[in-house]
């Protein structure tokens, strides 16, 4: 497998402060973890470049735009009480988005098979005029119309299974019945959207979909999710890429968050997501990376992930979905079905 990784020491630049949870020490072990001896020489670097101004405006407005870009050398700006800048932030920011859409352009072009997108500062929280949540730019959103302005591709699907709601990300899309948008997150949580109810508007209607999680969920109930919900209405979607907002956040000992998932965990939801773009999309499959704040837990995901994409490891999925306590899935699964039963054969039908 030709997969691809958007890495770049400018992303380190977007300083948060010591005490912050989002901070450039995220990259570091993971790009440190790049270069051991089993990882080295398995990925292709994609060549990073800023995101252009007119694919800004795809999903922000210009005064928003205009207000990260006022940042740009300034010691700190605050956008958000959870959410400053550095003087290398809106550059960071530039190259998160432009990185991710450059590494969908090598998967859509064949050049890679898939791709993932180490970058920070993360996106989903960010709406079209505010920051939000750690994220400045909305990079997955911007992904999408990327895609679909420039390469012509007419349904995409987006997974997010960060432990926070990407609120930015629905908001971008939910009258929009070319993207489907598929969340996982606990709840409840910050930032406080994304219930089963919330599943679109007009023309969108059915193509959001939130699936939110009390605290305690593992890896076979992450993954049977996955396999119940998420694989039959993507399979009757049939996007033609699927992008993934990568929350490492889930993990087990993430001082965040409420999960259990391992990093065998996130293999087996990558296998899952892999499986649906080889049914679907010839593997075209782009993911970029949210959440994670646990250093140990988020380099090992990351490299199983990674281990998974490139076709270094084969995860059993069956093997992990045994595990799942059945108790915790039954309601969750017919909360979705009441909601989204009427919009999605596929979902009906399925066990």
């Amino acid at each position: 497998m030709k997969t691809g990784i958007v890495k770049d020491k400018r992303y380190l630049e977007h300083r948060t402060g010591d005490f912050h949870p989002e901070t450039h020490k995220r990259l570091e072990v993971i790009y440190a973890m790049l270069e051991e001896a089993d990882m080295a020489g398995n990925f292709v670097e994609v060549p990073v470049r800023r995101a252009e101004r007119d694919e800004l405006l795809m999903i922000h407005s210009e005064r928003y735009i205009d207000t990260v870009a006022a940042t740009d050398g300034k010691p700190h700006c605050s956008l958000d009480p959870d959410t400053s800048t550095s003087p290398g932030s809106y550059e960071a920011a530039l190259l998160a988005a432009g990185g991710l859409c450059q590494a969908i352009s090598m998967a859509i072009s064949g050049e890679l098979d898939n791709a993932f997108a180490l970058v920070r500062p993360p996106g989903h929280h960010a709406e079209r005029d505010r920051a939000m949540g750690f994220c400045l730019f909305n990079n997955v959103a911007i992904g999408a119309r990327y895609a679909q302005k420039f390469h012509n591709l007419k349904r995409i699907l987006i997974v997010d299974w960060d432990l926070h709601h990407g609120n930015g990300t629905q908001h971008s899309f939910e009258e929009d019945d070319s993207i489907l948008y598929f969340s996982t997150h606990q709840s409840p949580f910050y930032p406080g959207t994304g219930a089963f109810e919330e599943a679109g508007k007009g023309k969108g209607k059915g193509f959001t979909v939130n699936v939110p999680l009390s605290t305690g969920y593992g890896d076979g109930e992450f993954l049977e999710i996955f396999e119940k919900i998420l694989k039959p209405i993507a399979l009757e979607f049939k996007p033609e890429l699927i992008l993934v907002s990568a929350g490492i956040d889930i993990y087990m000992n993430d001082p965040l968050g409420g999960m259990r998932v391992t990093p065998k965990g996130f293999a087996g939801l990558t296998r899952s997501i892999m499986d649906i773009s080889n049914e679907c999309c010839d593997g075209k499959m782009v993911i970029t990376l949210e959440g994670g704040y646990d250093l140990p837990g988020l380099r090992d995901s990351v490299k199983e992930i990674l281990k998974e994409m490139a076709g270094l490891a084969v995860t059993d999925k069956a093997s992990i979905i045994a595990r799942a306590e059945q108790g915790m899935l039954d309601r969750l699964i017919k909360n979705v079905a009441q909601v989204h039963g009427g919009f999605w054969k596929n979902f009906i039908a399925s066990p």
